[in-house]
């Protein structure tokens, strides 16, 4: 079975050095420094951390101890702050380690974080999602630009190649910047970010969220976005991650639901054009020498109004009730059959006049 985390379009990690802070040799050769005088950072690139594979590293630490140092930088009061290897710091802690290894360089913020970034990134395991925010949080440091000019800047470069905006010197120059950190990088190409990464910032809420912490693989989660209904959307989200469907059986589903969803669609159709030609007929038909059907036909319309205002207050509070789902369903169903006996009574009613011809 493929891992959740699967980078259809990364690329292998490049061994080579990314950047000049990555040098080989250490500001202090390696030494030790108790847990205590660690301290986390405030801003963490990495927000999910995979509880097997951390259970897996903590047996590993038990065995054999830390065997790569914790990369940190001096702060004031005698302290540290963890820049690289928080997965191997959370491990020391589970096992009961004092100490750990440790190299020490002197860092500013920008310096660290871009470290922290970089080092994110060269995971094996790293997610679309994780490695979308990682890209582009270290192309905001290097461009000094925010994350949404970013994206807007990328958009822009893109439109350049395929012809769509006239070339400019200064994005030119921008755009010399970008390929020197994808290739640094050795993920893939920018314009594959832009093709296949940006987009994943435009998904659901909650199809976001679940291939973000590792629940669902891409291609599954691309797949589920794709359901327009926000309830149907969820829904099989919550069973394919439930059951660990295949991405043949979540296609499957999909086509269900659609199949659904257009014949439900033809249904109203049907009675959309069944009322619009009852109403020509309506207009035609002299209705008021005759009292009684008259005022049969005044509650008619009066029972399809109302029938209509009470579909449209359901509409308007249906995302308050999504757990109201499969009931939901069947109040959608006897509405429809509701509509279809006022509009038989209406038929009848006029077919009548017609033949009576008052």
């Amino acid at each position: 079975m493929k891992s959740k985390t699967e980078r259809p379009f990364g690329g292998q990690i490049r061994k080579r050095p990314l950047d000049p802070l990555l040098g080989e040799e250490p500001a202090t050769g390696n030494q030790s420094l108790t847990l205590a005088q660690i301290q986390l950072p405030a801003s963490q690139p990495r927000r999910y951390f995979d509880e097997n594979a951390l259970s897996e590293l903590v047996s590993s630490v038990k065995q054999h101890g830390i065997l790569q140092p914790l990369l940190v930088r001096p702060l004031k009061g005698k302290k540290y702050e963890l820049v690289a290897g928080e997965r191997r710091y959370r491990a020391a802690k589970e096992v009961g380690l004092t100490e750990v290894p440790v190299v020490i360089r002197e860092l500013d913020n920008n310096e660290a974080l871009q470290l922290s970034l970089i080092e994110n990134l060269q995971r094996e395991d790293l997610n679309p999602v994780e490695e979308t925010e990682g890209i582009l949080q270290l192309l905001s440091l290097r461009l000094s630009h925010p994350v949404s000019e970013i994206v807007s800047l990328l958009y822009r470069l893109n439109n350049e190649q395929t012809g769509k905006v006239n070339h400019n010197v200064v994005v030119n120059e921008e755009m010399t910047q970008i390929q020197e950190i994808f290739e640094s990088l050795g993920r893939m190409q920018w314009q594959s970010f832009v093709k296949h990464r940006l987009p994943l910032l435009k998904l659901p809420h909650e199809i976001f969220e679940a291939l973000q912490t590792g629940k669902i693989a891409y291609t599954k989660a691309l797949s589920i976005a794709k359901i327009k209904n926000e309830s149907e959307r969820k829904a099989l989200l919550d069973e394919a991650i439930a059951l660990d469907l295949s991405l043949n059986q979540i296609k499957e589903k999909i086509q269900l639901l659609n199949a659904q969803s257009q014949s439900k669609f033809e249904q109203e159709q049907q009675l959309s054009n069944r009322l619009t030609q009852l109403t020509r007929k309506l207009k035609k038909a002299r209705i008021g020498a005759n009292p009684q059907k008259r005022q049969q036909l005044e509650d008619l319309l009066g029972q399809i109004e109302a029938l209509l205002e009470s579909e449209q207050e359901a509409n308007n509070g249906r995302t308050s009730r999504e757990h109201l789902l499969v009931a939901g369903r069947s109040a959608d169903k006897l509405a429809g059959d509701a509509r279809q006996e006022i509009l038989t009574k209406f038929s009848r009613l006029l077919s009548e006049r017609s033949r009576a011809k008052f």
